[in-house]
């Protein structure tokens, strides 16, 4: 609880030990700046980015939002949410990324536990944590993500990134731009669609060589009944190639 504004929020602390390591303040910071950059109803708002504690162990938090509710991992069933549920949680994410996208900012992390589900049905996307700053070129200025051997690690040993829903760009370390998220949204939408992840395997290079070779099975022979359209726009972000990809979020949002 915030005791001078009486509300809750949420804090995302860097433990004083990681201090040192200038890799993870430096990704931390960027994440405060990237997203409190960006004033949108669907995407988290940041308050403040201070540091707390006895000095010489003090560690860095970014005060943001509460959002009582789920992340849409644990939201999706087995066989799918409902059609009106998927389309309503897609939109909004959509819309959030238009917007970010139209800042010159890219996610780049786009996964379901980075989609949080308000109790009235708000989505708000979160974690900008590996945005970069693209400049005021947006799409037109490319950056260039980590691959998958030189990618710091987390305390989990798990690369940055969610690897199921990376672009194959991003898992090749090539440059990207707003597409990479484009494509990582479709995968999300095609989870929500279908309870199914597009991409899977049991290890990482699998995960990752079904990313570069393999087509998902349509989500439309997945579920019976499922708008012929919708399948369409599923295919349309996750095609392999950015070029043939929707260009740009808010012509997906519209669609």
């Amino acid at each position: 609880r915030d005791t001078r504004l009486d509300r809750f929020v949420a804090l995302k602390f860097l433990p004083a030990a990681k201090i040192s390591d200038p890799e993870r303040e430096r990704r931390f910071i960027q994440e405060a700046r990237a997203a409190s950059a960006l004033n949108h109803p669907n995407i988290i708002t940041i308050h403040e980015i201070d540091h707390s504690g006895p000095e010489g162990h003090a560690a860095d938090f970014i005060a943001m939002e509460f959002v009582p509710g789920k992340a849409l991992d644990r939201l999706i069933p087995r066989k799918g949410l409902r059609l009106n549920e998927a389309l309503d949680y897609a939109i909004q994410v959509a819309d959030a990324l238009a917007a970010a996208h139209a800042a010159g900012i890219v996610h780049r992390d786009l996964k379901p536990a980075n989609v949080m589900v308000g109790e009235n049905g708000c989505v708000k996307v979160l974690d900008f944590g590996l945005a970069k700053l693209t400049g005021q070129g947006g799409a037109a200025e490319f950056v260039r993500t980590e691959t998958i051997a030189e990618a710091p690690q987390t305390e989990e040993g798990t690369i940055v990134g969610t690897v199921s829903y990376m672009s194959p760009e991003q898992a090749e370390g090539k440059k990207v731009d707003a597409r990479t998220d484009v494509f990582s949204f479709g995968a999300v939408l095609y989870e929500m669609i279908t309870g199914r992840r597009a991409f899977g395997g049991d290890s990482v290079v699998s995960i990752l060589s079904a990313i570069l070779r393999d087509e998902p099975k349509p989500a439309a022979e997945i579920v019976h009944g499922l708008p012929r359209e919708l399948d369409r726009i599923v295919a349309r972000c996750l095609q392999k190639d950015p070029n043939r990809r929707y260009q740009h979020a808010g012509d997906l949002k519209i669609d």
